[in-house]
Formats: structure tokens, sequence, C-alpha cells
């Protein structure tokens, strides 16, 4: 889908301009307020109800347009319209409730602006619209162009099927490619060029979410650790970063002995990416973003159940979302630095695989007693963790769908956000806010680490069930002392169960947003 916007004079001539634009679609967002009284249509809803002999007003006495926020009426234009100078072929009125009487950078305005937009769009993807053109009559600075960038996010995010994307994977047709190709948004001369940097940005972030949900969609026998490779070579040939895939003789040299501990019992051979973005200065300090990636979780020897058992091929989109926000920060140019490090590889049983009670010595040279070791994750990252000390880094953020435990605790509506530094916490939250990518910050106290003690090792990779989440965050943070660190734990938001199967995204918006504050 393109998207640019369309420059309109505020005022009389506005509306008429708008309506004077041959597409497929004219959306048109209200506040509840507006329609309050049918007989007193004024501004663009009256402009709009005069050029279609009423038929605005004749909806709302018929109850087919009320004041709930969502709620979406389509009109299908007539000859008589357009005499009347509206040139779309469609007009479609979608309410944003009492969002005006809003704070615009409270959560619940974000949240009450992300549904009826949702809402909105569902309407216009399902039409057969092939353009259409979304007025904001207004768009105050900061908050506004953020629902700019999120309205062709979450445009993108209807548009977006894996199986048109993907074909190769069924035998009959598969879903259909959407009709809709292009969304104009009106703005006026004052804010356009702010307004078409806010587009450009959406549009990068929902490239960077669609190659990560492909990653996290696409069988497991086909996005192996090797996939993964070869994807950030492919991102280095496309914007220019530097780029190493390291093997495993090469992580043996680094002494990555827990990483290594979870691929032993794998036949695929485990890789170690590294990404570099040079955007700023050679002074720079790097923001590194760490992401999980094994590519397929068993559970190793502690078994997984089989049931569900398919998902956990999502168990790498960790390090799905920091390929994709390296896409988009490639695509907006970025001018940071910003490297991310990826540690991939499968879990898998075999007669090779490392047992529980099994003792391994990470690359920091701390000793681990694994007791389970379907608490994989955390060995992985632990080792990536200390090998990203040499870039001397200005912050750290590591991403992964480390724990079940999340799930239970936010379920899919926010992501756990761990760190014991409350500056960059708050940039995460409000990044977050700001992209309806929403963390939820969890307890790093010192005293859970108590239930990491083992009598045999340095620590135990487990705490036992009594705060699994906040215990394995633990666990990272002992390995993370030497800089700024955060944990994003996104197992409950990475992706969807159901009907709705699939991966999200997440946090993609989030991570973007937070390097492109900065």
């Amino acid at each position: 889908m393109e998207c640019s916007t369309k420059v309109f004079v505020e005022g009389a001539l506005g509306i008429k301009a708008q309506m004077n634009q041959a597409v497929g679609c004219l959306v048109i967002a209200f506040q509840a307020e507006d329609i309050k009284n049918a007989k007193k249509l004024s501004g663009h809803l009256g402009a709009l109800n005069t050029a279609t002999h009423g038929a605005i007003a004749k909806a709302i006495d018929q109850g087919d347009l009320d004041t709930q926020a969502g709620s979406t009426l389509m009109l299908t234009s007539t000859d008589a319209w357009a005499k009347l100078g509206l040139k779309a072929e469609r007009l479609l009125l979608v309410c944003a409730g009492e969002e005006a009487k809003l704070p615009p950078s409270s959560s619940k305005a974000g949240h009450s602006f992300s549904k009826w937009l949702s809402s909105g769009l569902r309407a216009l993807v399902g039409s057969s619209a092939k353009d259409a053109l979304w007025v904001f009559t207004a768009l105050p600075s900061k908050d506004g162009l953020s629902q700019a960038r999120l309205l062709v996010q979450l445009a993108r995010e209807q548009l977006y099927k894996f199986g048109a994307r993907h074909p190769q994977f069924k035998t009959k047709p598969a879903e259909k490619a959407p009709k809709l190709k292009k969304l104009f948004v009106a703005s006026n001369a004052k804010n356009n060029k702010d307004l078409q940097k806010a587009l450009s940005e959406g549009l990068a972030i929902s490239n960077g979410m669609d190659l990560t949900k492909d990653l996290g969609n696409l069988p497991p026998n086909i996005c192996t650790p090797t996939y993964l490779g070869q994807t950030a070579k492919k991102l280095a040939k496309d914007y220019g970063f530097k780029v190493q895939v390291l093997g495993r003789k090469e992580i043996e040299a680094l002494k990555m002995g827990a990483f290594l501990a979870v691929t032993q019992g794998a036949k695929t051979p485990p890789q170690f990416i590294v990404i570099q973005h040079q955007g700023g200065s050679a002074k720079e300090a790097p923001t590194v973003l760490v992401g999980k990636g094994i590519t397929f979780d068993t559970g190793g020897i502690s078994l997984k159940p089989g049931e569900g058992m398919d998902e956990m091929k999502y168990d790498m989109c960790g390090a799905a979302s920091v390929i994709g926000t390296m896409r988009a920060i490639g695509e907006l140019k970025l001018k940071k630095n910003v490297i991310a490090v990826v540690p991939t590889c499968e879990n898998m049983p075999s007669g090779d695989a490392t047992r529980p009670g099994d003792i391994v010595t990470s690359m920091s040279g701390q000793t681990i007693e694994i007791l389970n070791t379907d608490a994989e994750g955390r060995l992985i990252l632990c080792d990536a963790l200390t090998y990203v000390e040499r870039f001397k880094p200005a912050a750290v953020i590591d991403v992964a769908t480390l724990t079940g435990a999340c799930v239970i605790a936010l379920g899919g509506v926010h992501s756990g956000m761990f760190s014991d530094n409350d500056e960059l916490a708050e940039k995460l939250l409000t990044a977050g806010k700001y992209s309806q990518d929403t963390v939820w910050r969890m307890p790093l106290d010192s005293a859970y680490q108590e239930q990491l003690k083992s009598n045999f090792a340095d620590m135990a990779n487990i705490g036992g069930r009594p705060a699994g989440s906040v215990t394995a965050a633990c666990f990272l943070a002992r390995y993370t002392e030497k800089y700024t660190w955060a944990h994003l734990d996104i197992a409950g938001t990475a992706w969807k169960s159901g009907a709705a199967k699939g991966a999200t995204g997440r946090p993609v918006p989030l991570l973007v947003n937070y390097l492109l504050a900065q």
C-alpha cells in the first residue's frame, strides 16, 4: 500500500477540495457531538449532507449512524451527488466517539483512537475501493502526528495476508491480496511536511512489522537459523548495514557455553548474527537490540506437551522483531548507531541434548546449573548479553518470548518490561504509549535473586513457579551490570492463537518509536 499526503486549504475551501477528489473512497472521521442534531449538521458533515441530498441526516434519524466510537456508515455515490461536487465513488463516515474530550496523550485516548480507527479501516479494506482519501481535520503536533503514523500502521495491519504474500504453501488459491493500493491523507499546508514525515515513518514501521510477521509465520523447516542469517545478509545489502553471521566454530571460540548447551541436541547449525547500522558519528555509543532466536522450541529433554507445540515456531519472534526494526531504521536512514544481535538455534531432544542437572560455563565465566532445558531462552541470551559489552553501548534492550508466566501476568495487552534504570524504563513506557505498542513495568528486586540459588553452580537457570517472569529477568540481569539495560518479555504479545493465529509484529512499533525519540 502506498501512502501520501494531499494538501488542502483549511476552511470553506477545504471540504470542497476534498469532495473534488476522484478516489474510490472518501473517509471522514467525526466526533460524537457532531451528529447529535441531524437537522443542524455543520462543517464537513454539513457540506457532505448537502452534497448527498440529506443522506447523512437520514442515516442518523434511522439509527444507521450513531455516536458509539467505531460506528461506521458506507454510502455509495450517485450521479446526483457527483453533480453536486462529490466525486468519490464511496463515502465512509467513522465516529471517533468522545475522544475530543480526552487529553490527546492519555493512554485512554490512544486506545480509543486505535479502536475506532481500526473499525474504520476494516470497513475501508472490506470494500472494493482501490484508493482512498482519509481526512484528518486537525492534527496537533506530537499526538496528531503519532496518530497519522498509527493510521498507516493499522491500515497495513488490516492489509497483511500471509497467504497472499506466500502462496507457495497452499495448492489451491489462498488469501487474495486486498484491493486497496493507495491511501492519501488530507492535511493543511502548515503541517504537510511534518505529516509526510510521520506517514513515511508509519510505512517504515509497517514494512518492518511485515518482515517480522513473515519470519514468525513461516514454518520452522523454512525459517531456520540459517534462514535468519540469510535475511540479515539481504538487509545488509539493501540498506548498507555491516553484518556478521558466526557459525558453531566461532561460537565455540567465543566460549559461549550456555548458548552451545541449548543447540547441542539439534542437527540444524546455530548462528550468531550481528547487524550494525552506522547512522551516527563514530564516537556515538550505539543502542544494542538483542533478540532471542529459538526457531523451534521442543523444550529439549524437558519436553513440552504436544498440544500447541506447533506455535513454538514463534519462539524466535524476539529475533524477528529486532531484524524487522533494523529494516525500518534502514528505510528511514536513522541518524543513530544501532546494532542488532541475534543468537539463534533450535532446542531439540536427542542423545546429544543437554540434560537437566548439567552444569555449563557461560561466556562471562559464570556457571549455570540447568534444572530445566525448556528455560533455554535465557541461556542463549546471557551469552549474547556478555558479547555486547564490546560495543560499549549507550543502552541494551533484549527482546524475547521468554516466559509463559508473563502471559499469565499480562495476557496479550502489554509486553512485560524489566529494567533497573528508571530513565530507560520511562522512555520505553512513553514510546509504547505513542506507538500503542504498550509495555508494563515489572519488578526486578534483588530479593528475587534468592530463587536462583544453586547448591552446585553459581546459579540455576530457573527459580521455580513463583514470579517466573521476574526470576527469568533476574537471571539476565546478572549479565548486564556493565551497561544500561532493559528486558522485554513478549511471550504474550508476539503472536495470537486460535482463529486469528499469526505473528503480530510487536514490538517493532515500540522499538522504532523509542529510537526515533532519542
